[in-house]
Parts: structure tokens; C-alpha cells; sequence
């Protein structure tokens, strides 16, 4: 016999023994759950401003009079000033899908004075964080933002005014 024609018939046995004498693989599988979450889109709308009335400084020099407006609508005037007028939350209307719980994002805003714009305050923001949708999402649901700002016997005469950025997300 040729060599060529042995090393071929060897190969041929070692394949087939091989193959013959190896256990099949076997296959292993599992199965996971598919799940997807469909959100309606949200909106928000502002349905009142924020306002903190008219705020009287006292005599003297000072610092640290608090005036705010909680979102329970508790207005609170402290320190060397003397507070009048109709004080309101400012209020928000956010709807989107049924039961889901809104996340509310609001930074402190920077009060401008409209007299004098390198004179400004800063309202610190109260805000809830979150609110759940109710049942009927269509319609919403209303959410306060309340705030409270602190003013010195040096704060300039004017009226100060800024915009919040409200966020509201799923």
C-alpha cells in the first residue's frame, strides 16, 4: 500500500473514532419575560403666579428678614419688615398616564429688580418633588410651589421678578 493512501485510511479510522464514540452536545435554553412600559406624554400648565405681596423695609441696618409662602400656602413675615398685600403659591397643572408618579425639578430662581437689574434676590423654591397622577389622568393633577426670599435694610426699592423653570418628568 502506498503511504499516502495509509495516512489516509488512518485518518479516516481516527475521525470515525472520534465521531463515533463522542456524546452529542446538548443545548440549553431559558425563556425571560418582555415587558414595555407605554407612557402618555406629559404637559404642564401654569395656572397662577407666585407673589409674595409688598414688603416694607424697617429702619436701621440689618440682614436675614425671611418673607415666604409655603406650597401648604402658610405665608410667614420675620425680621425688620413689615409685610401687606394678597400673597399667593404659584400654581401647576401636570397630566399624562394614569397612577404614574411625576417627578417635579424647580432650582432656585433669581428675583430681578425691575429698576435696577444688578440689584437681585433669590427665592428659594418649595417645591413637592413628586405627585401621583390620580385615576383619571386626563384630567391631572394641580401642584403648588411655594418659596421664601431674604432681604436686607440695603435691598434696592423696586419690584423683583423672575421666572421658574419647572421640570416635571415620569
Amino acid at each position: 500500500m502506498r503511504p499516502f493512501a495509509r495516512a489516509s485510511i488512518a485518518a479516516a479510522v481516527i475521525c470515525g473514532c472520534v465521531l463515533g464514540g463522542a456524546q452529542p452536545v446538548r443545548a440549553a435554553s431559558q425563556t425571560a419575560m418582555v415587558t414595555a412600559n407605554v407612557a402618555k406624554p406629559l404637559t404642564l400648565t401654569r395656572l397662577q403666579d407666585l407673589d409674595l405681596g409688598t414688603i416694607i423695609l424697617g429702619p436701621g441696618t440689618w440682614s436675614g428678614a425671611n418673607v415666604g409662602i409655603t406650597r401648604s400656602e402658610v405665608f410667614s413675615c420675620s425680621g425688620n419688615v413689615t409685610c401687606a398685600g394678597p400673597t399667593a403659591v404659584a400654581k401647576y397643572n401636570v397630566t399624562g398616564s394614569n397612577n404614574q408618579t411625576i417627578r417635579i425639578t424647580a432650582p432656585n430662581v433669581t428675583l430681578v429688580n425691575q429698576s435696577d437689574s444688578t440689584k437681585t434676590l433669590t427665592l428659594v423654591v418649595d417645591s413637592p418633588g413628586t405627585v401621583t397622577l390620580p385615576n383619571s389622568g386626563s384630567q391631572g393633577v394641580d401642584f403648588p410651589i411655594g418659596g421664601s426670599i431674604s432681604v436686607s435694610s440695603n435691598a434696592a426699592a423696586g419690584t423683583y421678578s423672575g421666572t421658574f423653570n419647572v421640570t416635571v418628568d415620569y
